[in-house]
């Protein structure tokens, strides 16, 4: 006799809701400082352009979880016009390393995630910033703030993780960060 199981996002997250991830820093890239943190991933944001946020475990014992996967790509789409592709979980792993590096209960407010080419296009037009070929395009990017935390101190988390491209935007209040290669930028 065969005996399967379902097992449900919210019995994961019930499951999982007491542990909590805890930075390792003597690794040197994101999933470095992800690794010492136990066998879960957990991912906290709003989205300022939506309202939609979105806390989850994104990753259990060595796996991402499809299911939740599918949620973060919808939550990190062109909120211009509604289209999504799947992100970059190196890019996910950067962001959650960050956030627990900050050590704070506050939310990434999401400024921008994935870009289709017309949005791209768009700010590009308006503004010199916006590069031709950003990794926005291929889902390996997001601007975010946090509030209570600096842009200096978001930075600096990131560029601890030593996994990607973090870029400084201190006059509008935000950083970039990437799955790339390994750069900063900004002031």
């Amino acid at each position: 006799m065969t005996t399967t199981s379902s097992i449900s996002r919210r019995g994961l997250l019930g499951a999982f809701a007491a542990t909590a991830l805890t930075a390792a820093p003597t690794y040197s890239n994101a999933a470095g400082f992800l690794r010492g943190g136990g066998d879960i991933r957990r991912l906290k944001m709003y989205s300022g352009r939506t309202g939609e946020s979105i806390e989850t475990v994104y990753w259990i014992e060595g796996q991402y979880i499809g299911e939740v996967m599918t949620e973060v790509n919808r939550f990190f789409r062109d909120w211009r016009n509604g289209q999504s592709m799947q992100i970059d979980t190196r890019t996910i792993d950067i962001i959650a390393a960050t956030q627990n590096l900050l050590d704070s209960d506050q939310p990434y407010t999401l400024i921008s995630g994935y870009r289709s080419p017309q949005t791209n296009a768009m700010l590009r037009a308006n503004s010199s910033g916006v590069a031709r070929n950003s990794l926005h395009l291929q889902g390996k990017a997001s601007d975010l703030r946090m509030q209570g935390r600096s842009v200096g101190q978001m930075a600096r988390a990131a560029a601890a993780c030593r996994a990607g491209g973090v870029g400084r935007y201190s006059g509008s209040n935000f950083i970039h960060v990437d799955c790339g290669a390994v750069r900063t930028w900004g002031s």
